[in-house]
């Protein structure tokens, strides 16, 4: 008996030993297995999720990068994409859409992934130029040449109705808003000049569209307004699609329309894809990238492609921006929330 159970605690203790050495050169990690599997597979795959305009440059970027990857690594690296508002595309990721990578149209939609726990708090450090991929100005379009827009002032004229999206429904349109309100306070005018003037627009608009692209089908398709306040970049694609009405940008006072590009932590770590997703970030801030933006109207980040593409964009005077108004959380709080800044205008112009 003695001897039986002497026996049977040496073979528990071998088990133990054994099993204590497999688990130590495994690292005891499951999710490490994965990812080495994964790795070792020799492919990868990444979601990019932006806004609906961007399309063309990363549809021309996307093979420029896998082929380097691939070069450098020998993974394969494919990708899915998705396009829409910017706004729209918040909620989504947001809802759910494992995105790895998010480039919106503005910090304030990349801050709410981050407030939701997706993305870390500082990741507007983690990529050049404060995470700032592009930019654009905002542009004028007009219907035909017996409109006759100038400056900014001009969009007070009762004879001019002008469609822009609602910038309580869509991130790009508070760009809008923004340049109307900045273009009277950077000039030196005080917060009521700038509520009246923006006022005296939004009164004259004949709709207030929910997202940048169906206020561009009210306005082209619809033949509603004779005035679309626009981005640049997207004046230049139209123009050089054949596409082109005229437009006018406004160079005394203009906003940088800033868009960021953020890698969207929690995805990546759940997919193992991290190394890979921070590798293409960091790759869209390079010459070769930057120049398929600019391509299709943005101006680039890059200072050498963007002397490359100097004639492209007329030279604004005095380019304000985000942080000059105060920065996200402010102009939220100020203009944005239920019953800010621009829920009050509505309210006394009566839409």
């Amino acid at each position: 008996m003695l001897r039986r159970s002497l026996r049977f605690l040496g073979l528990m203790l071998v088990g133990s030993l054994l099993s204590w050495a497999i688990a130590s050169c495994s690292g005891g990690n499951p999710d490490a297995n994965t990812n080495q599997t994964a790795t070792a597979s020799g492919s990868a795959k990444l979601t990019l999720v932006s806004y609906a305009v961007t399309q063309s440059a990363y549809e021309k970027i996307i093979p420029l990068f896998t082929k380097q990857w691939q070069n450098k690594t020998g993974q394969t690296v494919t990708f899915d994409q998705s396009y829409g508002g910017s706004g729209s595309q918040t909620r989504a990721v947001i809802d759910g859409l494992e995105a790895d990578i998010v480039a919106l149209a503005l910090a304030l939609d990349t801050k709410k992934i981050e407030t939701a726990g997706l993305i870390k708090a500082g990741w507007e450090q983690e990529l050049p130029n404060e995470s700032i991929l592009h930019k654009s100005v905002a542009a004028l379009v007009t219907r035909d040449d017996n409109i006759k827009i100038n400056q900014w002032s001009d969009l007070a004229n009762d004879s001019v109705q002008v469609i822009t999206a609602n910038p309580k429904t869509s991130g790009g349109a508070r760009w809008n808003f923004l340049a109307l309100w900045g273009a009277i306070t950077q000039a030196g005018g005080t917060p009521q000049e700038a509520e009246q003037f923006v006022e005296k627009v939004l009164k004259n608009a004949p709709v207030l569209p929910k997202d940048a692209r169906e206020s561009s089908d009210v306005f082209y398709k619809q033949g509603q307004g004779n005035v679309l306040i626009n981005y640049e970049n997207e004046v230049i694609l139209a123009k050089q699609k054949g596409e082109g009405t005229p437009y006018f940008v406004p160079t005394d006072y203009n906003i940088s329309i800033d868009n960021p590009v953020a890698v969207v932590d929690a995805n990546v770590d759940k997919h193992g894809t991290r190394e890979v997703a921070e590798a293409f970030a960091q790759f869209l801030f390079t010459p070769e990238a930057q120049r398929e933006f600019a391509q299709v109207g943005f101006r680039p980040v890059d200072e050498t492609v963007a002397k490359e593409f100097s004639a492209q964009y007329p030279t604004v005077k005095n380019l304000f921006t985000v942080k000059d108004l105060g920065g996200w959380d402010k102009i939220q709080q100020q203009f944005f929330d239920d019953g800010a800044g621009f829920d009050k205008i509505m309210n006394k112009i009566g839409k």
